[in-house]
């Protein structure tokens, strides 16, 4: 992250994580939702159009999910809306304000 205020509006106000653990480390931020932790580290020199982290979030429930971000007007990624990939994924991808890749995913049997 470059900017732990930042990350921490887009993952707590727009994604609806908590910030976990109760101690407040100015260069570290740690996020929670539904078992899923993210751990970020203060990289102020990230240049976000040469950023290619990733994560891939596996879910029980992409739809609901998929149209509450859609209901709070979160930007989905213009080439990762909601579809079934060949793969029996049903998938779709985020960027946060540094240009991390979101990817949910649901195993569709």
């Amino acid at each position: 992250m470059r900017n732990k205020i930042k990350t921490r509006d887009y993952y707590l106000n727009f994604l609806g994580f908590v910030e976990y653990g109760s101690i407040d480390y100015p260069e570290y931020l740690m996020v929670e939702k539904d078992n899923v932790q993210i751990h970020f580290f203060l990289f102020e020199a990230l240049n976000p159009r040469e950023n290619y982290g990733q994560i891939y979030i596996r879910t029980t429930d992409i739809e609901t999910l998929y149209q509450s971000l859609l209901k709070n007007k979160v930007p989905i990624h213009p080439n990762g809306t909601l579809s079934l990939k060949p793969w029996k994924q049903k998938e779709f991808s985020l960027l946060d304000p540094d240009n991390n890749l979101l990817t949910f995913g649901q195993t569709i049997l």
